[in-house]
């Protein structure tokens, strides 16, 4: 008994390690739900995927040629500018026209949704820079539908790398769908014709809003690297890369370009960067605009690679921009980086949406969290406040109310991500999380020398020839996929993608959400890095009523051999309550998240609720002046035109 208890004695410290671990284990390990519970979640949805028709004849590469200086590199710098858009293009009122951008052939793509057992409505094409500036060391990497000119008529416009971006005006008098249909403008203004004499920026994000609160929309666009030759293979300078892996701030100038009006149909901008340098100069590639306070001078978010994101509170007036970037508070026990404003991650994709149902929006975010590659974590942060006048006062002190709540919600991992959308796909009043993810595919795993970087000394960083190479055939989550999570009985997020067929092994890049058919369900186009798009038509059969509202300016839905869809009324705030009490918060979106772009429809699931619903809708009308209004309507479509009054077509 003397030499067992001697034993137990020596041993208590290891016992009590063991027993502390066990504990530690219990308490930290997540909630889980079965199999079977997740298939009860995934039973709500259906997706049947369907191509997208491509116009032919352009030759197609496998990566771009690149700066000499980032040749080791290539395959790292072509992982960008697969993009798609859904809206409504040729004015048949669906948002059934997709907007893609193809990086094997460096071209937009005009296309329509496809259409059962129909022929095409049009045939697809490319879209053309006509005698505008353009060669072989540019390439488009995202498209933005908008009313530009404010004719009712929708526009496109085209952000670049090598050279600023192009604006596609639809013709007053075009007939149908062709290249002919637009006509391309510079949004910088520059030579007509002849070699390119712009700046060479490299742009990875824009999103449309009215800043200044003058009632007519600006442009942000995000710079990633900096003003450059990144894609001139013939040049061996003028380019470097981010100087920090947590506070890159020698990235590509952000700018706001401020509407000052339309002589002959064409818009005139004024080009303004009213940021403090650490914020301009971020290495942005996704952006968000939306009012979070109620004000209606919608805030914006930057997602920034290699250093915090930035949230920007709008104090603007007409023709001033005013912006004051605003943080969360850290705990004691709490990381750095999970906070609103001061994170190190690698911000990759963003959307606003109500996700804990207090009537604040709330914000999800994109970073790179791969297990045995490189663990950071997504975003989802939460309002703390429900109440817009102390949301309002706490804005003017600098201070971020959101939290992140990712990990219990079980939305922080899943891959290197990049878009997101959050969006009601079964009608159920409640938000789903869609988000892409997967960096580069191929044979050769390079996550360990992409580690060594990740520690490597800042001072190293900034000269591309200390990056490890990432060539054709490297792999760096290659096979991670679009993830779809939806919320269980238990209160947190399955990720159900590989039950719904969505989980193809294949870099994704840009979401676009819109009702193609007018059923009232959302569907979904995605972008693939080096692949085809997909388009996902939702054939949920649960039976969920929906409320959809297409808001447009009083005075633009044109007419003619063009029909123009009417001018969106983007940032439009709309409130709505059923029956039961339930409310629920949607805007116009002017394009959030990374190279996906949603249509401009404000969609709510309604659940299982019916009969009519309350909509209470604010807006800035042409004048700037704010209006609200409550309309009683029924579940369905409704076009509502907003002038000094809401009025339903």
């Amino acid at each position: 008994m003397t030499s067992t208890a001697s034993w137990l004695r020596r041993q208590l410290p290891g016992v009590m390690a063991l027993v502390l671990v066990a504990a530690t284990f219990l308490v930290a390990r997540l909630p889980q739900v079965s199999a079977e519970e997740r298939q009860e979640v995934a039973a709500r949805y259906g997706f049947t995927p369907e191509t997208i028709a491509l116009p032919g004849g352009y030759t197609q590469q496998t990566i771009r040629q690149v700066n000499q200086r980032y040749q080791h590199i290539n395959a790292w710098i072509s992982s960008v500018g697969s993009a798609v858009a859904l809206n409504d293009l040729d004015g048949d009122g669906l948002s059934n026209d997709l907007c893609f951008v193809d990086v094997r052939t460096d071209q937009v793509i005009i296309s329509p949704a496809p259409e059962s057992g129909e022929q095409p409505r049009y045939a697809p094409f490319a879209l053309s820079p006509g005698s505008l500036p353009m060669n072989d060391v540019m390439a488009p990497m995202g498209c933005v539908p908008g009313d530009y000119n404010e004719d009712g008529r929708l526009d496109l416009l085209i952000y670049m790398w090598g050279r600023t971006p192009i604006l596609h005006l639809a013709k007053p008098d075009a007939a149908g769908m062709t290249n002919d249909t637009y006509q391309p403008t510079e949004l910088v203004p520059g030579k007509a014709s002849g070699d390119y004499d712009g700046p060479e920026w490299n742009s990875n994000s824009a999103t449309v809003a009215d800043f200044d609160g003058d009632g007519h929309d600006d442009i942000f666009i995000g710079n990633y690297f900096p003003h450059g030759p990144v894609l001139d293979p013939s040049k061996n300078s003028g380019v470097w890369m981010n100087h920090s892996m947590s506070a890159g701030f020698n990235g590509g100038e952000d700018y706001i370009f401020l509407s000052k009006g339309v002589s002959g149909g064409t818009p005139k901008w004024e080009m303004s960067d009213p940021f403090p340098l650490e914020v301009s100069r971020g290495w942005a590639l996704a952006s968000s605009s939306n009012d979070v306070n109620g004000d209606m001078l919608p805030e914006l978010y930057v997602g920034n690679d290699f250093g915090p994101d930035r949230l920007l509170y709008n104090m603007s007036t007409p023709g001033r921009l005013k912006f004051e970037v605003v943080e969360g508070s850290k705990g004691p026990m709490e990381p750095k980086s999970k906070n609103v404003g001061i994170d190190s991650f690698k911000g990759m994709g963003v959307d606003f949406g109500d996700l804990n149902g207090d009537q604040v929006y709330d914000m999800y975010v994109s970073n790179i969290t791969t297990s045995f590659g490189i663990e950071e974590s997504h975003f989802a942060f939460l309002s703390t406040e429900n109440n817009l006048n102390r949301v309002t006062s706490s804005l003017e002190d600098g201070d971020a109310v959101w939290e992140d709540e990712s990990a219990p919600l079980q939305l922080a991992w899943s891959g290197w991500g990049w878009d997101v959308k959050l969006s009601d796909l079964d009608n159920n009043s409640e938000l789903e999380v869609l988000q892409a993810t997967g960096f580069v595919k191929g044979d050769v795993n390079r996550w360990p020398q992409l580690q060594e970087l990740a520690t490597a000394n800042d001072a190293l960083l900034d000269n591309p020839m200390w990056w490890p190479i990432v060539g054709p055939g490297d792999d760096v989550g290659g096979n991670q996929h679009l993830h779809f999570f939806a919320k269980n009985q238990k209160g947190f997020y399955s990720d159900v993608s590989a039950d719904l067929g969505l989980a193809a092994p294949i870099p994704t890049r840009g979401i676009a959400t819109g009702d193609i058919d007018g059923d009232g369900k959302l569907d979904m186009a995605v972008s693939r890095q080096w692949s085809d798009p997909v388009l996902f038509r939702n054939t949920a059969t649960t039976g969920n009523d929906f409320l959809g509202l297409r808001l447009t300016h009083e005075e633009n839905r044109s007419e003619g051999a063009f029909r123009g869809a009417g001018s969106p009324v983007i940032g439009a705030q709309v409130t709505i309550t059923t029956a039961s009490g339930k409310k629920q918060i949607n805007r116009v979106d002017g394009g959030s998240g990374h190279s996906g772009k949603r249509s401009h429809e404000v969609h709510f699931g309604l659940g299982s609720e019916s009969g009519p619903v309350q909509a209470h809708i604010k807006w800035r009308d042409r004048d700037g002046d704010i209006h609200e209004q409550d309309m009683t309507l029924n579940p369905g479509w409704h076009d509502i035109q907003l002038g000094d009054q809401a009025k339903e077509k």
